[in-house]
This record gives C-alpha cells, structure tokens and sequence, in this order.
C-alpha cells in the first residue's frame, strides 16, 4: 500500500497529546517561571501554540494569552480541550497583532526553528519586536544547532518507535539526515497502525541556529539578551523543576533564550538585519 504524505500527529491532535504526553505542565510551568522570574506583565502570546496545553497552563497562571498556530486542526482541538485562551491562525514568521499589544512572546518546543532561511527569521524577530510592549519578553525554547552541526552525523539505521492508544498501536521509523549547508535538521519519518489505515511518510525540518548567530540576530532587531543557556528545562534530560536556576552553558541539545525589548525609544538608526549597517 502507498503513504500517503503528512503529518500523522499534528492531523491528529488528541494523538499527538497521547504520543507526547506532559501530565505535569513542564512546558508551560518553565515558561511562566521565567516570565516571573524576569517581571513580565499579564499579556502573554504564544506562537506555535499548537494543541493548546501551554497556553491553557499559561492562562491558568494568570496570564491573558493568546495563542497562534498555522494548523487550523490544532487550533480546533485546542479551542475544545484547552480553553482559556485565545486562538488565532498566524503565521509565525510574518503575523501582525498590532503594536505594542504583548508583555511577552512565548515561543516552545522548537516552533522558532520553522523559519528556515534568514529572511523568515527577520520577519520572526521584527515580528516580535513590533508586538512586544516596551520592556516585554521573548521566551523561547529549541533545539540546540551548536550540539547538532558540532556532532558526526546521525546514525544511518532508523530510529523505531511505538505506543498505544485507544487499542491500537502506532510504528513509527526515523531517519534524521544533517544539511549543513542549509543548517537544517531534516527529519523522515514513516507512520503504520495495526488498524489497517494506510501508512503516513512525514518531511519535516528545523532551522539549527547556533547560540551567538541566534545571539546577533536578536542584537540587529533590537533585543538585549538576557539569557542564552543549554539547561535545564522542560525537554532536557534532567528536566527543569520549580526552583532551579537557569544554567550557564550551551552545549547540550536545547537552548533555551530570555531577551528583552529595551524600555526606552531606540538609539540611533536600526541596523540592516541581514548586513548589519547602518543606512
């Protein structure tokens, strides 16, 4: 039988939740520390919200959030099963929610690393910038490009994986490949279930940013750099727990980012994001 192309577990929301279960909320609960931790205000969006649980927990906390994703199936399931906040489609490498409308921007397990080329993080960070508040935040969690692109290449025999839900059992094969001259991770992966469905093959890929590149383009759209750190936090191996202290390295394989947008009007004339200069 043929795959068919997509996306098994983001078609699949309540899959995706059974796949990746996070029955304590370390996602969300790191988030809000950091928010804490660093006084932002009550506004909060969250980019790449997917099915929803980050925002939920967020809007638990306290926050007012809105949450935005490009896949109109989660943002359905979230709206069900995660209510509190509100959902929007947005695109997160060009969205506009007005200026000056956020305390903070969240953005979570990797979604930063769907912009690809330069230009579609540009239009990421200036994004961010123009919808932040004056003194608000961008938290953001990712994998770590300086452990990925500094490592040989990744094993040539798939990964093979399975779980059950709801009586059937899902097999999944991975094949991650390294493109270093685009600094993607590119990932296949191919889905059978013992329910006689038709087999799904996936394509994915995530932008390998290294910590000082990540570090300069931040510095171009006008963000101060709070903190650039490996660990720990919610995907890392120990995973973060209420209390512990953001680390000083980055060399595992997450990196987790706190920046600001400065308070007072800008300096100066804003840099070129690509070159750097100066008009």
């Amino acid at each position: 039988m043929r795959a068919r192309t997509g996306n098994l577990l983001t078609d699949r929301p309540e899959l995706y939740e059974a796949r990746f279960p996070d029955p304590e909320r370390l996602a969300g609960r790191w988030a809000e520390d950091l928010l804490r931790r660093h006084g932002a205000g009550p506004a909060v969006l969250d980019l790449g919200c997917g099915t929803g649980r980050d925002a939920a927990c967020l809007q638990g906390a306290g926050r007012t959030v809105t949450a935005a994703d490009l896949s109109a199936t989660m943002l359905a399931h979230a709206r069900a099963h995660h209510p509190g906040p509100v959902y929007a489609e947005a695109d997160l490498s060009r969205f506009d929610f007005g200026q000056d409308v956020f305390d903070a921007v969240v953005c979570l397990d990797s979604s930063l690393l769907y912009c690809h080329t330069n230009e579609q993080l540009d239009g990421f960070l200036a994004s961010c910038r123009r919808t932040l508040a004056p003194g608000g935040l961008l938290v953001a969690e990712m994998r770590n490009g300086a452990y990925f692109l500094g490592r040989n290449a990744p094993p040539t025999t798939p990964a093979v994986s399975r779980f059950t839900w709801r009586g059937t059992t899902y097999r999944s094969t991975t094949a991650l490949r390294i493109d270093r001259g685009a600094q993607l991770l590119r990932r296949t992966r191919g889905w059978t279930a013992d329910d006689g469905s038709p087999p799904v093959e996936e394509h994915s890929a995530w932008r390998l940013l290294l910590p000082q590149e990540l570090r300069h383009f931040l510095t171009l759209h006008g963000f101060d750099v709070l903190a650039l750190y490996d660990g720990p936090g919610p995907r890392t191996e120990p995973a973060w727990q209420p209390g512990a202290e953001p680390g000083t390295a980055a060399d595992g394989d997450r990196l987790h980012l706190v920046a600001r947008k400065p308070a007072g009007p800008p300096t100066g004339s804003p840099a070129h994001p690509a070159t750097g200069e100066q008009p």
